[in-house]
Order: structure tokens, then sequence, then C-alpha cells
């Protein structure tokens, strides 16, 4: 146990005689940076103060068993078996020469000037921002769209400003703007504009209204929009009504048209008018003949309509005479009128009036239909003593023809007492009713 104990004291001792011989020694008006404290000495080539090695320099440094360890001012003397772990040595620099000059400048002659860090790249600016030199010092810089916290940079959420008139669309470091369907940006790409669709090419197939935001298709008349609201569909007047057009209704892009049958022409836009081929020549009739016009078509006459045993006295009118026995039943005179109706004439319609033209004073006169009316389709009703109507009594349709006897009895009581003497004449009219309502 003493063998361990005074090793220990001897070291403790030589240790603190060295520090108090160190901090002890006051230090004199000679002494120069190049006087070192005990246990260094100065090095010329480093300009350092270095370490003496006692165990070296000093014969017999520790007694006995101990054994000498170098130390930085002094030395240990620890057993034979006791080892030290040194620490590594600082590294030598060179001596910064004594700048005079405040922070952030440095001496260049006898003045000082400003030291650009950010040329030197001696500043701590982050690789996203950016060095601004400033007298004495430097800056560093956030670029746009972004806001400096601590150190860092942060993007600005611009989109919380309501920059913009309709979206905002935030980005790092910056922002766009959006607008709306119907609507562009405007030069200062914030506000929004009305886009007018119409002369962008909008898909409207006829006609296109610009709206605000929007546009609107139209169509022509006689079309209608389709459910896609582009396009135009044209619109099939003739389904809608059968009394547009008198006889038929033709449908055509974006309108109608009305059509007559042959023999017919259009009267206005609807109506159907009859063409008188006799008039206007348009028929074939020779001339022994006579072209009579009815609905539709025309017929030719023979000019000498008269059968036997009449004769012919004028263009229409034949007479039986009372010399030929043959005549003693029949009418004395016959006068061949024509005329022409619509089928489907509402009922009871009058259609021809008989006139005589000539009466015994004292006569008495009758009216009859004498031959035919076999379907009792017609009848007369008299109005006085010389005139009566022929009555349609029932709609017929045509094309027809119909050739009727009108008689007139005529009696005269003074001519003869005892035979009441009785005399009549007939009216041959032949009645075309034509194939349509018009």
């Amino acid at each position: 146990m003493q063998g361990v104990c005074v090793p220990i004291l001897c070291v403790c001792i030589c240790v603190t005689v060295l520090l108090r011989s160190a901090i002890s020694q006051p230090r004199s008006e000679s002494d120069t940076y190049t006087e070192c404290t005990d246990g260094y000495h100065w090095d010329p080539q480093t300009e350092h103060c270095k370490d003496i090695n006692e165990c070296e320099t000093i014969p017999d440094a520790c007694k006995g068993e101990m054994k000498c360890f170098n130390h930085y001012g002094g030395y240990l003397c620890l057993p034979r078996s006791a080892s030290l772990i040194p620490a590594p040595e600082p590294p030598i620099t060179p001596a910064q020469p004594l700048n005079p000059c405040p922070l952030g400048y440095e001496p260049q002659g006898n003045s000082c000037v400003d030291i650009d860090e950010c040329e030197r790249h001696e500043h701590d600016c982050q690789p996203s921002q950016e060095c601004i030199n400033s007298v004495g010092a430097f800056t560093c810089q956030c670029p746009d769209g972004y806001r400096k916290v601590g150190t860092e940079c942060v993007d600005i959420d611009e989109c919380r400003y309501r920059y913009c008139q309709h979206r905002c669309v935030n980005v790092p470091g910056s922002f766009s703007c959006q607008c709306e369907p119907g609507f562009q940006l405007a030069g200062n790409n914030r506000s929004c504009i009305d886009v007018n669709e119409c002369e962008m090419g909008a898909p409207c197939s006829q006609r296109c209204y610009n709206t605000y935001g929007t546009f609107l298709c139209r169509c022509d008349q006689g079309y209608e929009l389709g459910p896609d609201g582009f396009e135009c569909k044209d619109i099939d007047e003739c389904s809608y009504s059968s009394y547009l057009c008198q006889y038929q209704c033709v449908n055509e892009p974006g309108k109608f048209s009305c059509v007559c049958p042959e023999g017919y022409r259009l009267l206005g836009t609807r109506m159907c008018q009859d063409i008188n081929e006799c008039e206007t020549g348009e028929h074939e009739c020779t001339e022994t003949q006579n072209c009579v016009n009815i609905h539709g078509r025309y017929q030719c006459m023979d000019k000498n309509s008269c059968q036997e045993p009449y004769i012919q006295v004028s263009d229409n009118r034949c007479v039986c005479p009372v010399s030929n026995p043959a005549c003693r039943e029949l009418p004395f005179s016959i006068v061949h009128r024509y005329m022409s109706i619509t089928s489907e004439r509402s009922v009871p319609s009058d259609i021809f009036q008989i006139q005589a033209t000539s009466v015994s004073a004292r006569a008495y006169n009758t009216f009859r239909i004498r031959s035919g009316d076999e379907n009792g389709d017609f009848y007369i009703r008299q109005i006085n003593n010389i005139s009566a109507m022929l009555v349609l009594a029932r709609a017929v349709s045509g094309p027809r023809e119909y050739t009727l006897d009108l008689e007139m009895v005529s009696i005269n009581p003074l001519v003869n007492y005892q035979n009441n003497y009785q005399t009549s004449s007939a009216l041959r009219l032949s009645i075309y009713v034509g194939p349509y309502t018009f």
C-alpha cells in the first residue's frame, strides 16, 4: 500500500509546483511575445511556444520504480504499468493579422472599405435566397412570391388576398387567375371579360346571340332548335294542320308551299283557282265545237247539239216543229246550258235559276225535272209564275256528270176553253261535278 501511495503524492506535488510556478511568475515589462511560461520554449519556425519534454531534459526525473510521462507544461511520474493517451495536438494555423476595422470592413491602405460578403461567398443565405450586399453587412432576400420566416423562405398564398376576379390558383412563388366558362383574362391577367362566342366559332347552325358569359342559338323562321341547343331542325308545317293549303301542302327546308291539282292554279299562297282553258286558249276544241269550262278541265261540245226531230235555230236552242207529228208529246223548244259545281257542296243549295223568256198573258206556268234525276239528287223550288230554282238536295262527289231536262209547262185557258191549251219548253242543263271541294 505504501508503494502505491508515494507515486501519487509525488505526481500531485510535482503538478502543483509547476502550476504555482506558472501562476506566480509576474510578467515584467521586458516580456515579449517570444517569451513562454515555464515548461515551454519559443519555437522560431512556428512562432509558437512549444512544450519542453522534461523526461528527456531532466536526468532521473522520476525516482525508484516510477516512469516519467511528459505532460503539457510539465511531466508525470507514474507506475511503470500505467499508460497515458495523449490528446491530439491542435492544428497549427498561421497567426491572423489583427484587423483594426469594424465588422464587415477590411483595411485598405489607411482606410477601411466594405467587404462584399455576397461576392466572396462569405454569407449564410439559403440556396433559394439571394444575397444582397449592404454597407458593412448583407441581407438574404427571398424571391418574388415568397416571404422570409426566420431563415427560411415560405411561399405566399396570393389567393388569400383575392387578387383574381373569378378563380385563383396558387403555385409555388406565384399564382394564376382563371375565368369561368364564357370569360377570358383581361390584359391585367386578373380581371375577366366576356367572350363573344359568336365571333369565335360558336356551334350554332344558324343564328348566334352573344350574352354575358354565354351565348344563345336561334333558328330562322321555319326551323326549331334541337335538344342539343345548337342544331336547327326543319319544322314540318304540313304535319301541324290540314288547313294550311286548300289542296296539298308540300314541306320544304324552312318553309312550306301549297300546290294545286292539274287544271288549277295557286291563288295567293294557299287557295286554288280553276283555270279557264276556254279563255286562256289552253284547249283543243275545233271550230265546230264550243269550249265549255268546268272545274279542273274543259269540255268540247258540238255547236249543233240538236237531235231529231229538233232543228237548230240558234247556237244553243233547238225547236221541234208543230207540224211534225213526232213533236206532239215533246217540249216545243230545248235550250242547252252547261254549269259546273264543286264536290261535297253543302245542301240544300241553290245552284241554277230557271227564267221564262216569253210567256202568254193569263198563262199559268209550272216547273219540273222532266228527266236525268233518277236518284233524286235535285228538286225544283218555284219562285213565281215565270221563274224557279234548281236545288241540290244531297251532297254529291265528283267527278260526275248530270244531264237534266228542266221543263216549264204553260197552261193558257183563254186560248181554248175546252182543251185548256198546254205548251212546254225545256232547258237541258249539263252539270259537271268537279273532283274537289274547290
